[in-house]
């Protein structure tokens, strides 16, 4: 893991690079990356090894407690970070109205992973439209945490406009870019950082050598300019994120 950090911090010179999957839980990654017989408990540590980074998706489904962030804390070694999805009752059932106790409840369970808390993933549902009075209350909402990092994910495109793209640049939050031939993608730059979430390649799940080359090329781009970067692999079955993760770290590190 220390190891694995210096050399991240060597590609990306002065700004932060990491490279992490969405998840860790598969049932099919106990036979392509986990060791056989390995408990449970243990795969958390098992991946912090070999990562950096982690995306948690689970919340978006469930919420966990404080003291289930608390324990993965704990699990991980010094400098792992977590990126966690928001709840879909915040994003899909609520569309941002009446965020304050939704968004509370998320902000008090989530810290408990302290200083290992990464950027905060908002997901926006791909039915839904442009409301940029709602987005505007959240994002002034959202002040009452200055010091913690945010993205949003657009689903729709008629969010990936300027005036969107003002209001993240004034609240300095940055602009998801999803990596998906069905999720719309505008390579826009919001923040001093930004949040890649590669969903799956132009002919499958997987990506090609070609495409990952491509990110490659272009994330040392931010890194140049000193962007922070966060990426994470959302395409989990046969266990294309892990693999499509260490590719692209390889290529990092390879020029």
């Amino acid at each position: 893991m220390a190891k694995r950090q210096q050399e991240l911090q060597s590609i990306a010179s002065t700004a932060w690079l990491q490279i992490g999957t969405s998840g860790w839980v598969y049932q099919h990654w106990m036979e392509r990356f986990y060791p056989p017989q390995l408990p449970s408990d243990q795969q958390l540590p098992f991946y912090a090894e070999n990562f950096t980074t982690v995306e948690v998706n689970f919340s978006f489904y469930r919420l966990p407690e404080r003291s289930v962030f608390e324990a993965w804390r704990s699990q991980t070694p010094a400098g792992f970070c977590f990126a966690v999805k928001a709840s879909r009752y915040l994003t899909h059932m609520k569309k941002l109205k009446d965020p304050q106790e939704p968004l509370t409840r998320l902000m008090e369970r989530a810290t408990g992973l302290q200083e290992k808390l990464g950027p905060i993933l908002f997901q926006l549902p791909p039915m839904w439209t442009l409301n940029v009075e709602r987005l505007q209350s959240f994002l002034q909402l959202l002040q009452a945490y200055p010091q913690q990092r945010y993205t949003f994910e657009f689903r729709h495109p008629s969010w990936l406009v300027p005036q969107v793209y003002r209001l993240l640049e004034r609240a300095g939050v940055a602009l998801c870019l999803p990596v998906s031939p069905k999720v719309p993608l505008d390579i826009c730059l919001t923040a001093p950082w930004t949040y890649i979430r590669m969903h799956c390649g132009q002919e499958g799940m997987g990506y090609s050598e070609a495409e990952l080359l491509d990110w490659a090329i272009r994330i040392r781009s931010f890194l140049v300019q000193k962007i922070d970067v966060y990426v994470y692999f959302n395409n989990d079955p046969d266990a294309h994120a892990i693999h499509n993760a260490q590719r692209l770290y390889a290529l990092l590190n390879s020029y």
